[in-house]
């Protein structure tokens, strides 16, 4: 199946998963994390609250409760500190593990944002090929839709050759949603 690229509020995607660049607590933070947790309501945080954490390059599960998809992943991605510290390898397993997870759960439809590349400063442009290496590898032996989620395109105009390439990609891998 294809790897989808959409500028549009992931808490809006009809999908069967999304997932959330979530902090080690799982608690809520500002952020996507701060609009999935607001947007599911209440019950999230309350489950959230069952789960004891998550390390660095992980992904836990919880019901969705008012979100129109079935299930929120949690995936906890690295602060940036330079590269040389295990970034990427932590940064793809965020990938990975939360679509094993979804594909545990029988999920068809995963969306994620662009994880550790907000308030985590992993440089935009390497955190989009980490995703896209990541999800690509994943996809040529698994069966699923998966959606790279952007809020604003308009916050990339920082960086006018990833802006661009970004405007490509929707524009020419925009999927069916």
């Amino acid at each position: 199946m294809p790897l989808y690229f959409t500028q549009r509020d992931i808490t809006s995607m009809g999908v069967d998963a999304i997932v959330n660049a979530a902090n080690c607590s799982l608690l809520g933070g500002g952020g996507v994390d701060g609009c999935i947790h607001r947007a599911a309501g209440p019950q999230l945080l309350d489950e959230c609250r069952t789960l004891g954490g998550c390390e660095t390059g992980n992904a836990k599960l919880t019901r969705a409760y008012r979100l129109p998809c079935r299930y929120v992943i949690h995936a906890v991605g690295p602060r940036w500190r330079g590269g040389n510290h295990g970034e990427r390898d932590q940064l793809a397993s965020c990938y990975r593990t939360s679509l094993r997870l979804a594909l545990a759960q029988g999920c068809r439809s995963v969306a994620f944002p662009l994880i550790s590349a907000g308030i985590y400063g992993y440089p935009k442009a390497q955190a989009l090929d980490v995703a896209v290496e990541t999800i690509q590898s994943f996809l040529s032996a698994h069966d699923v839709d998966v959606y790279l989620v952007f809020f604003r395109l308009d916050e990339f105009r920082g960086d006018p050759a990833l802006y661009d390439r970004l405007v490509q990609l929707v524009q020419e891998h925009g999927g069916p949603l």
